[in-house]
């Protein structure tokens, strides 16, 4: 699942008029690259969410494509905007989806440039195999978050700190998998009928404290293109 349906307030005025995840970074709309990515690594189907502007995502992409030297991708959709009038944040959006995805699945911001990331057989495997119910990719934090979003602990338990704790050295890259069951208890029914608004944070954090969110660290090219400054740079260097 690739998640496209935010408002990118803080890049206005550019998403007045284009989805933050269509704006251009070297060439390419910011979301095709992590959709590449994961059709490099034979992941196919791929669900977008929409909202904001939704309409010009699969004007854009259609719902198959095929990009030189990869194989065809077959892409659904989602469309928060159509169905409710907004977005439903980053939970509500995949509880919505999630009749339609796999047992096990990936998930990555439209909106997060890490070019260098490979999506592995390997690595969908071996969660599978693992007890957790979702695994995390972490970056180092960057000046951005200095602060942190979590934890993580030589045994590889992604741990929900306390703002300022020492050891709150990592940033979530959005990148992750999950499994269905993650949701199961979120208050929220598969499908989310009533379209509910509901946050990833809060979930991501009672899951890490009963032991069940694994992770590792992405020390690769990693942006979070939030503002028209971190914009602007990718696409001069």
């Amino acid at each position: 699942m690739v998640l496209a349906a935010g408002r990118g307030e803080r890049m206005r005025p550019l998403t007045d008029t284009t989805p933050k995840p269509m704006l251009t970074v070297r060439g390419q709309p910011l979301m095709q690259w992590p959709m590449q990515a994961l059709a490099r690594g034979g992941f196919l189907h791929q669900l977008v969410n929409t909202a904001w502007l939704g309409e010009q995502i699969p004007a854009h992409f259609g719902d198959r494509t095929t990009w030189p030297g990869l194989p065809e991708v077959q892409i659904s959709y989602s469309h928060e905007g159509q169905d409710f009038g907004q977005a439903l944040e980053t939970a509500g959006g995949i509880v919505r989806a999630l009749p339609r995805l796999a047992e096990v699945f990936w998930v990555v911001a439209g909106d997060v440039f890490a070019p260098d990331f490979v999506f592995t057989t390997q690595a969908f495997q071996r969660f599978v195999a693992s007890p957790a119910l979702a695994h995390l990719w972490l970056v180092p934090n960057p000046a951005h978050n200095l602060g942190g979003d979590f934890g993580l602990s030589a045994e590889g338990l992604v741990l929900n700190l306390p703002k300022g704790a020492a050891g709150r050295d990592h940033t979530f890259s959005t990148i992750a998998l999950y499994k269905k069951a993650f949701f199961v208890d979120c208050g929220v029914p598969a499908g989310n009928p009533q379209g509910t608004a509901l946050a990833l944070a809060p979930l991501l954090r009672s899951a890490m404290d009963r032991g069940q969110v694994t992770g590792e660290v992405y020390a690769g090219n990693w942006t979070d293109v939030g503002t028209p400054e971190r914009l602007a740079q990718l696409n001069q260097s």
